[in-house]
């Protein structure tokens, strides 16, 4: 088995063959690693600590092809991190003159904290791009269906009518969220550089006067943020990416467990464009996309957990909880990224059937819209004599299976009320439209 061969996702279908899956697999990691070696010589090169002739060895040698990452990760196992073993093998294949330039005044976390910056913020770039596709799917569904009525359901059970615009605008307004959060997330990633402690002291033992800038210098190098302190225990931006996944997952998820509830044999109101087979069920057309969001976010908080518990870092380089957070973070990267393009797929090739939503409405036999019938006749009966007749006829109406409406013509007591109007569950949508209308104005 190679290397490449250990990295495939065969039990994670969710984010296999994803852009996350390419930018978070372990190549994609040592080319992280790789990038913040040279962008450190670079920087240091531009403050006069480097000579030009360190920035061209190192560059050429840093190609990732020349080195081997299953001996990388064997290695790494007796410092605890991957970069001691690159740095060796950076090192020797720099040679002399300019080796000893290699990871100058720098510490291992200084160069795997800031690819894991480099790792996130490559693999959101894809993230934010299905975030879009998302978005303007379910604008397309939400305008479409502004109007078309159906069940609105609280505890699994049938509400009020609302309409399938304001559920579709309502996904769409969770993944704006999830952009708004994620772009700026995004922006803020910093790079990290601090040395063995958080003081830069080598940097000045190499000759820096004034080794504050060269932060700024190395930010610049990889396209990231300087930070204002070494952030090596102040673990801020770890903390800022769980939290901005977890709410992405989550955010989806909500769309992928309406997705499941309401395209059940059952209730059929939705499928999914093109559904997944069964291995033993010929029929079967499941909704693989939803299935697989839904199992992302609920994978999720416990990672994001395990971020968050990382924050408790102790002295200037924790034991345990600094090493915790990488696979955590990975983990979140390829399930948000794979959630992210499935739920771009879902929304695009969603399919509604209004005709199934309209008929659900009448199978309560009206009591969908006793809430409006209350309303209307307590002005004219007192809200306790309404709540009584309405209680009765709601009764009768499960009983005989009639409908609430044709029940409450027949009494007396409604002569007023235009019963087929008060009635009718599509005429009961409240400022549904509206709402829609207004979430839409959202870019």
């Amino acid at each position: 088995m190679t290397s490449a061969d250990s990295d495939t996702g065969l039990l994670a279908p969710g984010w296999a063959g994803s852009p996350a899956a390419a930018e978070t697999a372990d190549a994609a990691f040592l080319r992280a690693l790789l990038d913040a070696e040279t962008a450190l010589t670079r920087a240091q090169a531009a403050l006069g600590l480097a000579p030009d002739g360190a920035v061209a060895a190192v560059t050429e040698a840093a190609g990732p092809g020349r080195f081997d990452l299953a001996s990388l990760a064997e290695r790494a196992r007796t410092g605890g991190n991957p970069v001691i073993p690159l740095v060796a093998d950076l090192t020797r294949a720099v040679g002399e003159p300019y080796g000893p330039y290699v990871h100058r005044g720098a510490t291992s976390q200084d160069i795997m904290d800031t690819a894991m910056m480099l790792v996130a913020h490559r693999a959101l770039a894809p993230v934010l791009s299905d975030l879009a596709r998302c978005e303007r799917a379910l604008a397309r569904l939400a305008a479409e269906h502004r109007d078309t009525p159906m069940p609105g359901r609280t505890l699994t059970q049938h509400a009020v009518p609302t309409t399938f615009g304001l559920k579709a605008a309502g996904w769409r307004s969770l993944v704006l969220d999830a952009r708004d959060r994620v772009t700026a997330v995004r922006g803020s990633l910093p790079a990290q550089l601090g040395g063995a402690a958080g003081t830069l002291a080598a940097f000045t033992a190499y000759g820096a006067e004034d080794a504050t800038g060269l932060p700024a210098a190395y930010a610049r190098e990889l396209g990231l943020r300087e930070p204002p302190l070494p952030w090596h225990t102040l673990r801020t931006p770890i903390a800022d990416l769980a939290g901005c996944l977890a709410l992405t997952a989550g955010a989806l998820g909500k769309l992928a467990v309406d997705v499941l509830t309401l395209s059940r044999t059952e209730i059929a109101e939705v499928a999914e464009g093109s559904g997944g087979g069964s291995s033993a069920m010929p029929h079967k057309a499941n909704p693989v996309r939803s299935t697989l969001i839904a199992a992302a976010a609920r994978r999720a908080p416990q990672l994001a957990a395990t971020l968050y518990g990382a924050l408790a870092a102790g002295d200037e380089r924790p034991a345990g909880a600094w090493h915790a957070e990488w696979e955590p973070l990975r983990d979140l990267l390829r399930l948000v990224g794979g959630a992210a393009r499935d739920a771009a797929e879902l929304t695009e090739g969603l399919r509604v059937h209004p005709d199934a939503m309209r008929a659900h409405l009448k199978l309560t036999h009206g009591l969908i819209v006793s809430e409006r019938l209350s309303a209307e006749l307590a002005p004219v009966l007192g809200r306790a004599r309404a709540r009584e007749l309405l209680t009765r006829l709601a009764r009768r109406a499960y009983e005989e299976g009639r409908d609430l409406g044709e029940l409450l013509a027949a009494e007396p007591e409604s002569k007023d009320l235009d019963v087929a109007a008060a009635s009718d569950p599509s005429r009961y949508t409240g400022s549904a439209g509206v709402l829609t209308d207004r979430s839409l104005e959202r870019r």
